[in-house]
């Protein structure tokens, strides 16, 4: 066994792996998540990307993103951005790639091993140029949904493909540990954080890159 602790930096497409974990039915506990990965060497950073629906005035997903900066996430965030399409239909684009790509690469020097969080075809190169660079890849997604959730480029590509499936017992939030009601006056019970108390809408921004509006 090597003395040598491994150097690990989580990637979390946010978008992305929400819709993967809804798709398999259950919710991340972001708190066991990270515990996971710092049991597994030297964590030195646990990167989340989202985008912010920015001229709202309450964002739903906001709370979840007030805890992961207050417990050992870098979070960053962008501005959706609005446009019409060529059929008149109003849609709100928020994609975090380059910002997860210039992150890695910038942090590659001082990393083992990148674990990415997202099934995303177009993390391909990137996983490529981290490769280049020595660092060792590890992809979480699923294939055990139809169609998959991870595009196949990106999973032979990555040193090693993890299904999110097999990480759910460890990195799933506890069924019991759900409120049994939605907290009065907007308050939540006790030793709860708030992002757990989200309403089946409540990370709408989530879902997709792309939403649209008739």
């Amino acid at each position: 066994m090597s003395a040598q602790v491994e150097k690990i930096a989580l990637f979390i497409d946010g978008a992305n792996l929400y819709a993967t974990a809804k798709s398999l039915g259950f919710d991340i506990d972001y708190k066991r998540l990270l515990r996971e990965f710092q049991s597994r060497g030297y964590l030195l950073r646990a990167f989340y990307y989202t985008a912010v629906i920015e001229d709202q005035e309450y964002s739903s997903i906001r709370p979840l993103i007030d805890w992961l900066d207050y417990n050992g996430y870098t979070v960053v965030t962008k501005a959706t951005k609005e446009f019409v399409d060529q059929t008149g239909r109003r849609k709100v684009k928020g994609n975090m790639d380059i910002e997860l790509a210039v992150d890695a690469m910038e942090i590659a020097p001082h990393i083992d091993q990148m674990v990415l969080f997202s099934g995303d075809g177009d993390f391909r190169s990137l996983v490529e140029a981290m490769q280049r660079r020595g660092v060792r890849v590890v992809v979480v997604s699923t294939v055990s949904t139809q169609p998959p959730m991870v595009a196949d480029e990106l999973r032979r590509q990555a040193d090693q493909f993890v299904d999110i499936v097999e990480l759910q017992s460890k990195i799933g939030r506890d069924p019991s540990e759900r409120p049994v009601r939605e907290p009065r006056e907007g308050r939540e019970p006790r030793h709860t954080p708030q992002f757990l108390q989200r309403s089946p809408t409540a990370q709408r921004v989530e879902i997709d890159d792309e939403f649209e509006e008739d």
